[in-house]
């Protein structure tokens, strides 16, 4: 008889069920969850004032409850958008972050570009004199068009290069001969020869080198901090889907319907639940590094011995040296040497005083893992911690120790979620092409470190949008400008005796290039 009223007890706490916390077995007062509800907007209207059998629920355990299915709604909304609210938050953070490296590159860039053009402005004014200040409208459209291509304009940079030194070579020739009369078919005619007989040797090849390495490299390195906040601002944006909106709410807000609002998920249920839910963007982690890397990779090349200081800065002294080259019997060697001191003392003076790129390396490197931290940012301050945290937190069920093995991060990796229902066949499309933009991106970067030019017209659209990195052409005016080199009369140096004034047209008999050996050759033999 004892055997059987002890069983029967047994059978009976089996059966009896549960209320909240405490387990007692009369209804208990819903005073908490209305205080909580009420605090959260929501209108008490049809609210419980004590528990309710909970068959009616779709996403909570459906023991004894506080809440009804308008409120469960409610709260599962509420929750998404939470989430949802977190996301964007930490998006807009790493988009203000990537736009001041943005900011931080860009004014270094442009600062060295304009003091390149001060240096230019005020050693060739000393140096050249009256053949510069006749001439310098050929300077200021080089950094005007070396400025432009820089900010993504569609400019040939090769172009830009060899317009200069033709222009250049024409300029030169025509003050050399200014007893002549020399028609313009005349002086384009002399700039076509240019490839042939090399007039500034090797300086114009070896300053394209130098500055299509470093203007593609620099144009693809903004252009990859422009690419990445606007890939940032189009996946924070993503919703959440309906199966993570249930998810969440049984993680955040089922334990108030069930009277236990003090329980905190366990650590590994909300990191199930937020790789779920994330999942998607997790896919973006590894051409979201190989861009960060490559990226780097770029910068290093900034910090080099010729990198983008020595280049841009020396570009005074490697054009001085092409126009020596074509003038140098008519040059004395003081006069060489006085050229090289100021153009020298100049380039280190303001090269010292500039801010490098390490900063924007080291912030790179510390985002490379933001896709897949994102769960462990958003698990962060909810789970439960201290002494018995795994035994009396929140299961998604009750309180008590989570069991189910943590996945793995990715959509692939969900197959199995036990919190998130996930079709891995049906990828999120919007984070899809972004991680097709970082692709793209990331192969123009590798593009440029090999020195090959990229093309950025089909990402326009991408740039224009809000958030963007790249500013727009009202905002960059407001930023470093180059200045106007300056025409006012220079310190005049006397020159070279004239020979016999000789009347010469395009519309001799001489071939155009015979014409030109005779003209160059009188040139640098005149003293």
């Amino acid at each position: 008889m004892d055997s059987f009223i002890i069983a029967a007890l047994a059978l009976c706490s089996l059966t009896a069920p549960a209320f909240g916390d405490k387990g007692t077995s009369k209804a208990r007062s819903c005073s908490d969850i209305r205080q909580f509800y009420s605090g959260k907007r929501f209108s008490l209207d049809g609210v419980p004032q004590s528990e309710i059998s909970g068959e009616h629920l779709r996403i909570c355990p459906q023991g004894y409850t506080c809440c009804t299915s308008e409120m469960e709604d409610n709260l599962a909304v509420l929750s998404r958008k939470e989430v949802e609210g977190v996301l964007k938050e930490a998006g807009r953070s790493l988009q203000n972050s990537l736009n001041g490296q943005y900011k931080t590159f860009d004014g270094y860039f442009l600062e060295l570009l304009n003091r390149s053009a001060l240096n230019l402005q005020e050693s060739f004014t000393a140096t050249w004199g009256a053949l510069y200040v006749r001439n310098s409208q050929v300077f200021s459209e080089l950094y005007m068009d070396l400025r432009h291509y820089y900010r993504g304009a569609n400019v040939n940079l090769e172009d830009v290069l060899n317009d200069f030194w033709a222009r250049l070579l024409e300029k030169l020739f025509y003050h050399a001969n200014r007893q002549y009369s020399i028609s313009e078919d005349y002086l384009e005619c002399v700039s076509k020869q240019i490839d042939t007989l090399r007039p500034f040797g090797d300086v114009p090849r070896a300053m394209k080198m130098m500055v299509t390495r470093t203007f593609v490299a620099a144009r693809s390195f903004v252009q990859g901090l422009v690419v990445s906040g606007e890939v940032v601002r189009k996946v924070s944006q993503v919703q959440l889907s309906q199966e993570c909106m249930r998810a969440t709410m049984r993680m955040t807000y089922c334990p108030h319907c069930r009277g236990m609002a003090s329980a905190r998920p366990c650590a590994n249920y909300c990191s199930n639940v937020m790789k779920g839910c994330l999942a998607n963007q997790a896919d973006l982690n590894t051409e979201w590094r190989h861009l960060a890397e490559t990226m780097m990779q770029v910068a290093d090349r900034f910090d080099d011995p010729s990198g983008v200081d020595s280049v841009l800065l020396t570009l005074p002294v490697r054009i001085s040296e092409g126009i020596m080259t074509m003038n140098e019997n008519l040059q004395t060697i003081n006069s060489k040497v006085r050229t090289y001191l100021e153009l020298y003392k100049l380039t280190n003076l303001f090269s010292s005083s500039l801010p490098q790129v390490t900063d924007v390396t080291a912030r790179l490197r510390d985002l490379q893992s933001y896709w897949v931290s994102l769960p462990n940012l958003l698990c962060s301050d909810r789970v439960a911690t201290g002494t018995g945290a795994e035994d009396k937190c929140w299961n998604g069920m009750n309180r008590a120790r989570y069991l189910p093995e943590v996945m793995g991060d990715g959509l692939a990796s969900q197959i199995n979620n036990p919190e998130v229902e996930i079709d891995i066949t049906k990828p999120d499309m919007t984070i899809r092409q972004q991680i097709m933009q970082l692709k793209i991106m990331t192969h123009r970067l590798k593009n440029a470190l090999n020195g090959q030019d990229v093309d950025f017209q089909d990402t326009s659209d991408d740039v224009s949008g809000s958030g963007s990195g790249m500013c727009t052409e009202e905002m960059c005016s407001r930023g470093p400008r180059l200045v106007d080199l300056v025409t006012e009369t220079p310190r005049r140096y006397p020159l070279p005796p004239e020979n016999k004034r000789v009347k010469a047209s395009a519309n001799q008999n001489l071939p155009c290039t015979a014409i030109y050996l005779l003209s160059l050759l009188m040139l640098l033999l005149r003293r």
